[in-house]
């Protein structure tokens, strides 16, 4: 089986131009920019609207801030993926990923579980630790983790994800570690109502766990009921929790194999944005390795790579540009240019390492041109057949064990939101049915039963 998604990073539109220093910068000013981040969010509900109507099974958003580049103006994929609920009823609503340090994990869990509920259960958690210092140090800041401390960022991922689970699994909990203690132990509560709730005994948690009841506090006793006490709060529940029980499918951002292996350990999915086709099938086969020796955590063994009906394993990514006379907006020459622009933002944070192929030592100053893209498979540029013939040489390459999980990106650079939407339609009707004819077809997913937008003539009725 095969299931597709498509990536989108919220790429500028705007034109750009090579400066005399060899580097691709937007086409106008600053305002420009501001103006063209503005149309994202809404190319973005359009574009994931028209992706379930021609066949895709996932719709996947980025969470980047303060990016004047234009490479990645994307910076709410849970509030973008509301949207994308509420006008569709079919389609995986994912985050690739959210950046965990950015945000309170409480908070995170929150809108994570209400976007999950407002849509039915069709959310993919992406979790991420950040990578970019002009964001990560912003708001990394504010909880204790920055990206450059890279062992701090990590032990605050790790904590920040063991209290994910627990909001969304436990009906009341407790947490101490060494970037939160939920509650606070000098949270006063003395709340007649709260108590009363659990005293009856019917609730589930014993008021004892819940509260620690103390006599008046001598210091406070002109205050209001709740803080004129020496009761203090032992434990909360989050609410809501999600509409997917235990919690919505988790994936990690995959690159090191220190990452790979957390992820398998811990059962979670993950992606690979780019590897080659050969790069991909070791990195897959430690996933697999660490996953059977942890246990085969999450619901037990299934198929390399990716099982479908497990939902289990590992994504991978590529970008595609269909060259066909039917298309009025393709252009070859363009696309692999627009690639680079991305590349020229993408270089300098080192992502060139993950060109090398299995073997290699990875290289900092390699000179990225379409056609190393294009000949790793990262970028495919082509004819319908040409697509065809790539993307089913990644399954058999890195995937001949198992189903086949893959995410298109079509939106970069300097593409007009004209050409991106030609080519989510274009794949969906001409090339999705024949990959899942080769695939031997694709998941079944039943339309959601929450309808957030009604009918407005019934309503009116």
């Amino acid at each position: 089986m095969i299931e597709v998604g498509i990536f989108d990073g919220g790429s500028v539109d705007l034109p750009f131009h090579k400066t005399p220093s060899g580097q691709r910068v937007v086409d106008g000013t600053l305002a420009d920019v501001h103006a063209a981040a503005q149309r994202v969010s809404a190319a973005q509900v359009r574009r994931a609207v028209l992706a379930e109507r021609v066949g895709f099974d996932y719709y996947w958003l980025t969470e980047h801030h303060f990016g004047t580049e234009g490479a990645e103006l994307s910076s709410n994929p849970i509030q973008v993926g509301t949207a994308i609920a509420a006008l569709t009823n079919r389609i995986r609503i994912g985050q690739l990923a959210n950046i965990v340090s950015f945000h309170h994990p409480l908070r995170l869990a929150e809108q994570i579980a209400i976007l999950d509920n407002l849509s039915g259960g069709r959310v993919e958690v992406g979790l991420g630790r950040g990578y970019q210092s002009r964001e990560a140090e912003t708001f990394g800041k504010t909880y204790g983790s920055t990206v450059q401390d890279q062992e701090r960022n990590r032990s605050f991922h790790l904590e920040a994800y063991e209290i994910l689970i627990k909001a969304w699994t436990e009906e009341s909990f407790s947490h101490q570690g060494e970037f939160f203690n939920l509650p606070p132990s000098y949270v006063k509560w003395n709340h007649a109502q709260s108590i009363a709730f659990f005293e009856e005994g019917g609730a589930g948690p014993d008021v004892n766990d819940v509260f620690n009841i103390a006599p008046a506090d001598q210091y406070s006793m002109m205050g209001p009921p709740i803080s004129a006490s020496g009761t203090t709060l032992k434990q909360l529940s989050v609410l809501p929790q999600p509409f997917q029980k235990p919690h919505p499918p988790l994936w990690e951002p995959l690159n090191s194999e220190r990452t790979i292996r957390w992820a398998a350990s811990q059962g979670l999915n993950g992606n690979f944005i780019f590897e080659s086709d050969r790069a991909l099938k070791p990195k897959i086969d430690i996933y697999m390795e660490q996953t059977a020796a942890s246990g085969w955590p999450n619901g037990g063994e299934f198929k390399s790579g990716w099982d479908s009906n497990k939902h289990r394993g590992v994504s991978s990514g590529r970008v595609i540009h269909i060259v066909d006379p039917s298309l009025s907006h393709c252009n070859a020459d363009l696309a692999r240019e627009s690639q680079l622009f991305q590349w020229d933002f993408y270089k300098p944070f080192g992502f060139t390492a993950i060109l090398a192929e299995p073997g290699e030592t990875p290289r900092m100053d390699v000179d990225v041109t379409a056609e190393i893209l294009e000949e790793q498979g990262m970028l495919i540029v082509g004819s319908k057949e040409h697509v065809i013939e790539k993307l089913m040489g990644l399954k058999e390459t890195a995937y001949p064990d198992g189903d086949f999980m893959v995410n298109m990106w079509f939106e970069s650079g300097g593409t007009s939101p004209e050409s991106v939407e030609e080519q989510i339609q274009f794949f969906g009707e001409e090339i999705l049915p024949e990959l899942r004819n080769n695939c031997g077809g694709s998941m079944e997913r039943p339309d959601s039963t929450v309808q957030l937008v009604p009918d407005v003539v019934s309503l009116l009725a």
